[in-house]
C-alpha cells in the first residue's frame, strides 16, 4: 500500500550510511538529519557505535529496495488492502539499532495504525525514522503515534523482549490479539573444512552488534576432533572489538568468572570459546559443542527450533533452514522474527 514511501526511505537510509546525500534526490535534508543521529546515539547507548548503526541502515536499505518491496507487496497483495482503524501497539526491544523497524514496516504496509512504544535503549533512531516517514508521506504519518508516558489505546499488540518480559506481556496482554516474542539465539554448524573466507564471514555473524542480536551466532557446533586454531585464526581480524569499553568489560568479567570456576575454555584475547550445551552465551563468549553425526545434530536443532532464530552453515542439514556464512544479520523482508508471519497476523485483524 505504501511501497513508494518506503522505497524513498530506503534511499534515505543508504545515503545517510554512506554520507552520499546527493544520491538521495529530493530527500537530501532527511538523509543529512539521519546521518547526524549516527554519532549522537552512541552518546546515549555505548553499544550503538557508528559502524553498527550504519550497518543496520544499509541492511534496511537492501530490505527496502524497489524489487524487494514490490515482491513483498505482490506476495501478500498489500496494494489491495484497505486502510483500517485498528491500532497495533509495537513494544520495541533495544538490543540493536532499529530492531523494531520490521514491525513498523509490516504494521503500516498492512494498512493498520501504528502505536510505537520505543525501548529506553533506542529512542532517537525510531523517532527520527518515523519523522522522516511523515515528511515523505503525510498521509502515512497520520497513521503513526509514539507513546511517551501517557498510554495510547490499542487493538492488538506486537511485543519483543526477554523471556522474563514475555511472561509479563502474556499476563497483561493476553486479551488482545498478539505476537509476543521471547529470547532466541543463533548457532553455526561447521564441518572443519571451512576456508579462511568462511571464517571471516562467520566472524561478521558473531561480532556484529557485539553479539547482542538474536541473529548473532552465540554457539558453534564442530565435528569431534576439530582444530580450534582454524577458527581463531579466521576471526582474528575482529580483535578491535576490545576497543569498545562495554564489550571489553563484559569479556574480562566473564573470563574471570570462568577461570575461577575452572570452566573448560579457550581464549584468544578478545573472544572466549566455552564448551557448553547451552544455546545463549554472554557477551564476549561463544559456546561450542562437538558432534559426531550430522543427522543427529540436525534432529537436535529441529527439537530446539523454538529457541533458535537462525542456523548458519554451508552444510545441508535435513529439516533445518540455514543461511550461509555472513548472512545472519541481513534478513530478507519476508524473513519474519521467530518464524511468525507478521503480515498474516495483521491481515487477520481486519476479518
Amino acid at each position: 500500500m505504501y511501497s513508494n514511501a518506503f522505497i524513498i526511505l530506503g534511499k534515505v537510509l543508504k545515503a545517510a550510511a554512506d554520507g552520499n546525500f546527493n544520491s538521495c534526490d529530493g530527500c537530501e535534508q532527511q538523509a543529512r538529519t539521519l546521518s547526524q543521529c549516527v554519532d549522537i546515539v552512541h552518546n546515549y547507548n555505548g553499544w550503538f557505535t557508528p559502524e553498527f548503526v550504519k550497518m543496520q541502515f544499509r541492511s534496511l536499505a537492501e530490505m527496502l529496495s524497489e524489487d524487494s518491496l514490490n515482491n513483498f507487496s505482490a506476495k501478500y497483495q498489500l496494494n489491495d488492502i484497505a486502510k483500517c482503524n485498528k491500532k497495533v501497539k509495537v513494544i520495541a526491544a533495544g538490543n540493536i539499532p532499529l530492531v523494531c523497524f520490521h514491525d513498523i514496516l509490516c504494521v503500516l504496509m498492512a494498512g493498520c495504525r501504528l502505536v510505537l512504544k520505543p525501548s529506553s535503549k533506542d529512542r532517537l533512531l525510531p523517532h527520527s525514522v518515523l519523522e522522516i516517514i511523515k515528511m515523505i508521506s503525510p498521509e502515512l504519518g497520520d497513521r503513526i503515534e509514539e507513546e511517551d508516558g501517557e498510554r495510547i489505546p490499542f487493538d492488538a499488540i506486537i511485543a519483543t523482549g526477554s523471556n522474563n518480559s514475555a511472561r509479563y506481556f502474556d499476563y497483561y496482554f493476553s486479551k488482545y490479539p498478539n505476537i509476543i516474542r521471547r529470547s532466541r539465539s543463533s548457532v553455526a554448524v561447521l564441518l572443519g573444512n571451512e576456508l579462511e573466507d568462511d571464517y571471516r564471514l562467520l566472524a561478521d555473524d558473531i561480532f556484529a552488534y557485539y553479539g547482542l542480536g538474536c541473529r548473532s551466532v552465540a554457539k558453534i557446533y564442530v565435528p569431534k576432533g576439530y582444530n580450534y586454531d582454524m577458527f581463531f585464526k579466521g576471526i582474528y581480524h575482529k580483535s578491535d572489538v576490545m576497543s569498545n569499553a562495554k564489550y571489553s568489560d563484559n569479556y574480562t568479567y566473564n573470563k574471570a568468572v570462568y577461570l575461577m570456576s575452572g570452566a573448560d575454555i579457550l581464549d584468544n584475547g578478545f573472544l572466549i570459546l566455552k564448551k557448553d550445551t547451552g544455546l545463549s552465551s554472554p557477551v564476549g563468549v561463544v559456546f561450542c559443542e562437538e558432534y559426531q553425526n550430522a543427522d543427529a545434530l540436525a534432529q537436535l536443532l529441529v527439537q530446539n527450533a523454538d529457541n533458535l532464530q537462525c542456523v548458519v552453515s554451508n552444510v545441508d542439514l535435513q529439516g533445518v533452514a540455514t543461511v550461509t556464512f555472513g548472512q545472519s544479520q541481513h534478513p530478507a523482508i519476508d524473513d519474519f522474527a521467530d518464524g511468525v508471519d507478521t503480515i498474516q497476523f495483521l491481515k487477520n485483524l481486519n476479518r
